[in-house]
């Protein structure tokens, strides 16, 4: 089992950048695929990127690519999403999730989950 932990997140103007961090404990954290996922008030949780355990592959949703940049530590058990770009539309509570075996960009396969940081960018 992994406990995750965000960090990172503020208020940033449009077109400002933020970096955020999924601290991760327990053991194995390279056997873990993570997910960032951002789900804004009244809106569904939806997908952002995510990463295999080992770093070797990587998935971004369509709106984010080119802009976001997800990478890992497996030393320092963390994972980072840098996000440059920013847009008031990418305002939400951003999410961590980790899961055992292939990374993936399906919310409901991952099981474990962060409490979230909030993201707010500003026009």
């Amino acid at each position: 089992q992994v406990q995750l932990v965000e960090s990172g997140g503020g208020l940033v103007q449009a077109g400002g950048s933020l970096r955020l961090s999924c601290a991760a404990s327990g053991r194995s954290f390279s056997s873990y695929a993570v997910g960032w996922f951002r789900q804004a008030p009244g809106k569904d949780r939806e997908f952002v990127s995510a990463i295999s355990g080992s770093g070797g592959t990587t998935y971004y949703a369509d709106s984010v690519k080119a802009r976001f940049t997800i990478s890992r530590n497996n030393v320092k058990n963390t994972v980072y999403l840098q996000m440059n770009s920013l847009k008031p539309e990418e305002t939400a509570t951003y999410y961590c999730a980790g899961k055992v075996g292939l990374v993936t960009r399906g919310r409901d396969d991952y099981d474990y989950w962060g409490q979230g940081t909030q993201v707010t960018v500003s026009s």
